[in-house]
């Protein structure tokens, strides 16, 4: 069953900035948000963890969504390692600046992981995770502040954006530059078209 506006993508995600990727390459969507716990537990793997998290997003919102009409449904999840440690989105201003002078001057690793689901398979019909390197500049203490009091990062992870004001720290990114926005279009497309959910494109 192909995307259509009659049968969107049904995305499992309440991020703007995924939303905005998908629609800004013209394909039709609907949102439901995933309602889970993305804590992560004691002694879990960083890979373990993104995995748990993407299957339970998509169990959540498939279960969530069955009166939906949709072609398929896709879910994501993005976190920023720095160290083999992962830094999640800043619960204030405060943790924001903390990260950010964490991540300043050095090179670390965002992950995204999504998966999609389909009619033919409810479960994960495709599952993978890309990984992006980026390199911040080393800034000021005061530029870490006046940055992370604008509010951009607070609901990122690494507390920065690398498509708003944030680029200002963005030095090198090796990679998928969407990834590091929050979804990796061109894997993303690839897999769809290969599950045959989405016709001749673009």
């Amino acid at each position: 069953m192909e995307i259509s506006r009659e049968r969107p993508l049904l995305l499992g995600s309440a991020s703007p900035r995924r939303r905005e990727l998908l629609e800004g390459i013209g394909i039709p969507l609907d949102v439901a948000p995933a309602d889970i716990d993305e804590r992560r537990e004691p002694g879990e793997g960083v890979a373990e963890f993104l995995s748990r998290i993407v299957e339970t997003k998509l169990g959540s919102v498939v279960e969530r969504a069955r009166d939906r009409i949709a072609s398929c449904v896709l879910v994501a999840d993005t976190i920023v390692v720095l160290d083999g440690d992962v830094l999640l989105k800043p619960v204030d201003t405060a943790d924001a600046k903390r990260l950010l002078g964490l991540l300043a001057g050095r090179r670390h690793t965002v992950y995204t992981r999504y998966a999609v689901a389909t009619a033919a398979a409810p479960t994960a019909a495709n599952a993978r995770t890309v990984a992006t390197e980026v390199t911040l500049r080393a800034a000021s203490e005061s530029e870490i502040e006046r940055y992370a009091a604008t509010g951009e990062g607070l609901d990122k992870a690494g507390a920065y954006a690398a498509q708003g004001v944030g680029t200002f720290l963005v030095q090198r990114i090796e990679g998928s530059f969407t990834n590091v926005v929050g979804l990796p279009v061109c894997e993303v497309i690839e897999d769809l078209k290969r599950l045959g959910v989405l016709g001749p494109f673009p």
